[in-house]
């Protein structure tokens, strides 16, 4: 960012939820953990902080598990094998679990995902234009998955795409890394402490 703009800049904060990363959530309560997720909240909430003083955007997508009859969640044949543990009231909208951490609270845009693009049957990409968004700035989780899928959505959407490499993580050191070498072909790749300074410049 040659320039930094904070009306049209947005923070993405990638599925950073209860269910995914508080102890009495969906993933906590199954005992799957990962340390280098555990430390994104503190990571990110000076990225956050920094965006809001400069009166940029706060962009929050959640992961979803839309509920059908009663109450029983559509869940994914592939998500329902890699992670058997998902059940009923699990990434449930307006429940505990699908909402945003406290520490990354408040958003100033939410939007519900069902796949790993936050684009995907969303109104994403609607609300980012209403808004007037055009820079993107990502963390969260999981590198090679959500915040991959939604990165490279965004960037076909002629979005200025930046990736904080110690603002992402995912379950495995390797998929991270692999991950963000690959989206450094369509994206700038900064840590958090650099795009605090820049944001703050």
């Amino acid at each position: 960012m040659a320039e930094f703009d904070p009306i049209s800049t947005a923070l993405m904060l990638i599925d950073m939820q209860n269910d995914f990363l508080h102890p009495q959530g969906a993933y906590g309560r199954a005992g799957q953990k990962s340390d280098a997720i555990a430390a994104l909240p503190d990571r990110l909430v000076g990225v956050a902080e920094a965006i809001r003083d400069a009166g940029g955007w706060i962009v929050s997508t959640h992961f979803t598990l839309v509920p059908g009859k009663a109450g029983k969640p559509f869940i994914s044949p592939h998500l329902k094998q890699l992670r058997p543990f998902l059940g009923q009231g699990d990434f449930q909208p307006g429940a505990f679990g699908h909402q945003l951490i406290d520490p990354l609270q408040p958003a100033d845009l939410t939007v519900e995902k069902v796949a790993f693009s936050a684009f995907y049957q969303s109104r994403l990409e609607w609300v980012l234009q209403r808004a007037g968004i055009k820079t993107l700035i990502f963390g969260g989780i999981v590198t090679n998955g959500g915040v991959a899928s939604t990165v490279r959505d965004a960037h076909v959407r002629d979005f200025h795409c930046i990736v904080m490499e110690d603002g992402c993580a995912a379950f495995s050191q390797q998929a991270h890394d692999s991950s963000i070498d690959s989206l450094s072909t369509i994206a700038k790749i900064a840590s958090c402490d650099a795009m605090i300074a820049q944001i703050k410049d």
